[in-house]
This record gives structure tokens, C-alpha cells and sequence, in this order.
């Protein structure tokens, strides 16, 4: 059986005899990880061009280039779905990035809470689980990431347009299918708070805004990350791509 092909996502424009120059990072793992030479295959993807085959064309200790050959795949849009989310420690913080762009979140933004427990976000190391997923699992596009906010400032600012699906370890234990399904064909956004919940005041101001649609996740009490899968699949299930 022949061996499944390296995907690589990249910044430049992808086309027939385009030659594309790898970033260091990205020539270090194909030289020196995968031990590729010249003439090797493998699949790029930018998020804009659809899939190609390319062709590794020029190796030095440093560097790679790549001539691309072939689109394999038509670029194809996921759905229109923001995760917005209160920051975890580092290890599970790389793991929610991961999980939300395999669920198909097309934007990433942190939201500082008051019981927010890590408030610095490195949104370089966030782009790089997202793209690794990305890579990883067939995807033809990498989240948006953006800057940290105040939930305050992020609700103010907010599209009407968009409903917010807001897990709430307090709301009633009805189906949450049967409240999501009052959303339908609005664009969609998912937020999580952080383990300790959101304060009294800041769910009265969530619950407040006529965009915002409370959902339960259950009897049961959940890690954010957990609850980040539980509630994107939800959402993908019943106004998402999975229906």
C-alpha cells in the first residue's frame, strides 16, 4: 500500500508549475524529520487554491522548494462557526485548538473572564496547533486567530447578525437540540467559559443580549476542553455540516 503523502499548509498562491519556498521551520521537519530529496511528493494546501501534489525540487541543509503539479482536491468552504473561548493552561489549551479545527471552527479568539486562569495567550503557538490539525486531518482551511478581549468589550462589539451559542452550567436540562434548532440559517458562534464558570454578573449580561442563545450540556460537569467538543458537536449536528 503506498504511504500516505505529507500535507503541508503554506502562505503563497497555489497553481499549476507554481514554485513554492518552504518557511524554515517547515524545510527543517521535511529535510531533517522526514528525510525528504528531491522528487518526493507532497500535498499542499493554502486555504484559498484548494489541494495540490507538489514536488520537492531543491533541498539544501536550510532550505526546501516545491513545484506544484496537480490539484488533487477543490477548495470547499466549512461552516461559518467562531469558537470563542476563556483560556486554559498551555497543555489543554493546545489540545481545545486542535479539537476546535477538527470540529470545524473557522475562527479561534480567546475571552478574558473574571475566573479566567491564564490570561496571556500566545496566538503564534494557537495558529501553529491549528494548522498541525489542519494538516493532520485532511482540512483545506486553518481558523482565523484572533487577539484576546474582555468578554465585555467582545459583547459590545458584536454582531446581531451571529447567534451565540453560550454553554451555561445553569440553564435548565432541556434538549439542547431542541433550543439550537431555533437558530437555524443565522451564522454561529460558540463560547466556553473558564472552569470555575462565569460570575453571576457576567452570565446576567450574557443572558441579556437578544443574540445570545443558552444551551446545557448535561447533568454532568465538564472540563472546557471537553465542553468545547460537546457543544461544537451540537452545533454541527443541528445548524452545522453534519446535518
Amino acid at each position: 500500500m503506498a504511504s500516505k503523502l505529507q500535507r503541508l499548509f503554506v502562505k503563497s498562491r497555489l497553481g499549476r508549475k507554481a514554485e513554492v519556498e518552504l518557511e524554515p521551520a517547515q524545510a527543517h521537519y521535511l529535510i531533517n524529520v522526514l528525510r525528504c530529496k528531491t522528487g518526493d511528493q507532497v500535498l499542499l494546501f493554502n486555504g484559498e487554491d484548494g489541494e495540490w501534489r507538489g514536488a520537492v525540487s531543491g533541498v539544501t541543509k536550510r532550505q526546501a522548494s516545491l513545484v506544484v503539479a496537480e490539484r488533487t482536491r477543490p477548495q470547499s468552504e466549512g461552516p461559518d462557526l467562531h469558537y470563542l473561548f476563556a483560556p486554559l493552561k498551555r497543555a489543554r489549551l493546545d489540545y481545545m485548538a486542535q479539537k476546535a479545527t477538527e470540529m470545524g471552527a473557522s475562527l479561534l479568539k480567546p475571552v478574558i473572564t473574571r475566573r479566567t486562569v491564564a490570561e496571556r495567550v500566545n496566538t503564534d503557538r494557537l495558529k501553529a496547533n491549528a494548522v498541525e490539525a489542519a494538516e493532520q486531518c485532511g482540512l483545506l482551511r486553518v481558523p482565523e486567530v484572533r487577539a484576546p478581549e474582555k468578554l465585555s468589550c467582545v459583547l459590545d462589539a458584536w454582531d446581531p447578525a451571529r447567534v451565540l451559542v453560550f454553554a451555561d452550567e445553569a440553564a435548565p436540562l432541556a434538549s439542547p437540540l431542541e433550543v439550537l434548532s431555533a437558530a437555524r440559517h443565522r451564522p454561529l458562534a460558540v463560547l466556553i467559559g473558564p472552569e470555575g464558570g462565569f460570575e453571576t454578573e457576567e452570565r446576567a449580561l450574557l443572558l441579556d443580549q437578544p443574540f445570545v442563545v443558552p444551551i446545557s450540556l448535561g447533568p454532568r460537569v465538564m472540563r472546557a476542553d471537553t465542553a468545547a467538543v460537546a457543544a461544537l458537536a451540537l452545533v454541527n449536528v443541528v445548524l452545522g455540516d453534519w446535518r
